[in-house]
């Protein structure tokens, strides 16, 4: 039986995910058949992802964001009431091998989900995933806010700032014109979670190390990053998309989505905690400016906006995030056994206890 959280918003509604056989998307599904949404993805068809274990309910679209033609078809096909707009090309790594191929996946899938919402009249909501890394960062202590500049160093932050800007003239230009759509953006990072198996990314390359019996060469030990467990700006993300169901114009717009100030921490503290909890876990600290390409190394989000306006809050700390991060991989490898259902559960029960808004 669905529970009927969200104020029963997604209850029989057709929803579609892009990437939805991603990191966050593979979450976001199984959260949406649990609160009885029809749920339906559009990806890439990748073999051996958490998706794949997982197995979630739902149908399966798989194919190229960047086709236009396929993207039209997928939703006029579907005819879905919302869409949530996760699939990208992620890694600001890869971003710096892969220009063309980021900017023509981000920018250019993008603009394909944006023509084809306008071209059909079911679609109400549309929630564009972006990221913290789209402000034009200074690398100073300043907590960004929705209305900062836009910007990026990286291929990959420059192009997630585009979508940002692209999403605004969308919304100015047609949905609140001709269309009677309501679009907004929400901005989250460094997420970590179970599931996650990128290159290059911190937590999946300890996981890897354990697998290779070998050290993980960890970048930039001292940069500051806004941690969050993956389901914490997913339940932001849901909060928007029920508020634009519901007409709520007010809410067509940006969205930060972090941690509270406390919980951010250096990675250098994130990867000790980590090896606290699983004593398997092998790194070797990297000197700071000794870094292939830049990045950034401080990242900072205010979410008054989010914690005022939307009433957003998130149910687990830093210290929850590690334990159940490390407690997932760790079963999965040491047991063959997949958490993700639990830890949702877990996830649920705790934000019950704390009241917070989109449980009562």
């Amino acid at each position: 039986m669905p529970i009927n959280y969200f104020n029963g918003a997604y209850q029989n509604r057709k929803v579609l995910i892009t990437g939805h056989t991603g990191f966050k998307g593979t979450w976001l599904t199984c959260w949406l058949n649990k609160l009885g949404a029809n749920v339906f993805g559009l990806s890439l068809k990748e073999e051996r992802t958490h998706f794949d274990l997982l197995k979630p309910e739902g149908t399966s679209f798989f194919g190229d964001i960047r086709n236009l033609e396929f993207v039209n078809e997928v939703i006029q096909s579907v005819k879905p009431e919302i869409i949530f707009h996760l699939a990208a090309q992620s890694l600001v790594s890869e971003s710096y091998l892969e220009p063309m191929m980021t900017y023509h996946t981000n920018l250019n899938g993008s603009l394909n989900i944006l023509e084809a919402v306008r071209k059909n009249n079911k679609v109400k909501a549309l929630i564009m995933v972006t990221t913290d890394k789209v402000y034009e960062n200074n690398s100073k202590l300043i907590r960004y806010k929705e209305n900062d500049s836009l910007g990026g160093y990286d291929p990959y932050s420059s192009s997630k700032a585009c979508v940002e800007i692209l999403t605004q003239s969308y919304r100015r230009s047609f949905f609140e014109t001709e269309n009677k759509v309501f679009i907004a953006s929400v901005r989250a990072g460094n997420v970590i979670g179970g599931g996650d198996w990128a290159q290059n990314r911190l937590i999946p390359d300890l996981i890897r190390g354990v697998s290779e019996n070998k050290p993980t060469f960890i970048r930039m030990p001292s940069a500051l990053r806004p941690w969050q467990h993956v389901l914490d700006p997913l339940s932001g993300y849901l909060m928007v998309g029920q508020n634009l169901l519901e007409e709520k114009k007010e809410f067509a717009t940006a969205w930060n989505f972090g941690p509270v100030p406390s919980t951010l921490v250096p990675v250098s503290k994130v990867v000790m905690k980590m090896k606290s909890e699983w004593s398997k876990l092998s790194f070797q600290l990297n000197n700071d400016s000794n870094q292939p390409f830049h990045e950034s190394d401080k990242l900072l989000l205010n979410c008054e906006n989010s914690l005022r306006k939307l009433r957003w809050f998130p149910a687990w700390d830093l210290e929850d995030a590690i334990h159940k991060t490390v407690d997932w991989y760790r079963t999965l490898i040491e047991k063959n056994t997949l958490l993700t259902t639990q830890q949702l559960d877990e996830y649920l029960i705790d934000a019950k206890s704390k009241n917070l808004k989109w449980c009562r």
